[in-house]
């Protein structure tokens, strides 16, 4: 029998990862490979990419996160819920905690249920950022309602980094959008220079939005809790919402608020909460996973 690894599925309103704890021992000799092989849906266990836990100096944990494709991220809104929550629940880490990610150490607070067991978390995302190179896009300064050409169409775009690239384009629906044709034209536009996510996102009213999303490197998912945070920044930003809002995305609700500052369009961290849950727990045979899916 080859090498085994303890694995556990966990999703966050339908976003779903598998997560392997690292922090003793690296049992992953190869994480890309491994975030291709369990992602395969009807291959393989199925989920949106992996997760690693990781030792932190300076948090609980440090949050390494892949895509579907293998590639790296340097967040996950939904992702980040979930590890607090398979860490509180293991009594790895209380209230508040601290997870460090590549976009800097979160500060998390986990709700807890009737019965004791967690049910989801509040995050503080940060500050997003809204300078064109930080992004990073093909354009200095903010992008806020601009036109872009994609696909043939005139699509008017506003750009945020929530530690990851976004693009936020405003729609009158998002049911009927054809996603898996021009969500790979979004993600691969030479405008986005390390490729974006891209939320497709209707007003109800000032503070209930629909939203869809295609994920860099994963496709369209159930739900993208950055997304859902750079949804709200620009809806405050284009004048469309109001600082707090209910996003409603395909696989359950994320409540964000923008925390006001000092000026009128900028502001201060992005809070987002929103329920997690663990799935199952195994121990999987990696050549086996390997074989099975071709990877």
């Amino acid at each position: 029998m080859g090498d085994v690894v303890r694995m556990t599925k966990m999703h966050g309103i339908g976003n779903d990862y598998l997560y392997v704890d690292c922090r003793d021992r690296d049992v992953v000799a190869d994480p890309p490979r491994l975030a291709r092989a369990v992602a395969r849906r009807h291959h393989g266990i199925g989920s949106d990419g992996l997760i690693l836990l990781r030792p932190s100096e300076k948090a609980d944990c440090r949050m390494e996160m892949y895509n579907a494709d293998g590639s790296r991220g340097e967040m996950c809104g939904n992702g980040i819920r979930c590890v607090a929550v398979y860490a509180f629940d293991r009594g790895l880490a209380r209230n508040p905690m601290r997870i460090a990610t590549d976009d800097g150490v979160k500060t998390i607070t986990v709700t807890v249920g009737a019965d004791g067991r967690p049910t989801g978390a509040t995050v503080d995302m940060g500050v997003p950022v809204l300078d064109g190179p930080r992004i990073p896009v093909a354009h200095e300064g903010r992008v806020i309602d601009q036109p872009l050409e994609v696909a043939g169409t005139t699509w008017h775009v506003t750009c945020v980094s929530m530690g990851n690239p976004h693009c936020v384009v405003f729609v009158p629906e998002v049911a009927s959008l054809d996603l898996a044709k021009i969500g790979p034209r979004f993600e691969h536009h030479p405008f986005f220079p390390r490729r974006v996510n891209t939320e497709f996102v209707a007003v109800r009213s000032r503070t209930v939005l629909d939203f869809r999303v295609w994920e860099r490197g994963s496709g369209e998912t159930m739900a993208c809790g950055t997304g859902a945070c750079a949804a709200l920044v620009a809806g405050v930003l284009t004048g469309r919402t109001d600082r707090r809002a209910t996003i409603h995305l395909r696989g359950g609700d994320l409540e964000i608020e923008w925390r006001a500052a000092d000026a009128p369009v900028a502001g201060g961290s992005v809070f987002m909460t929103g329920a997690a849950a663990e799935v199952f727990t195994a121990d999987v045979e990696l050549d086996r996973l390997y074989a099975a899916t071709g990877v």
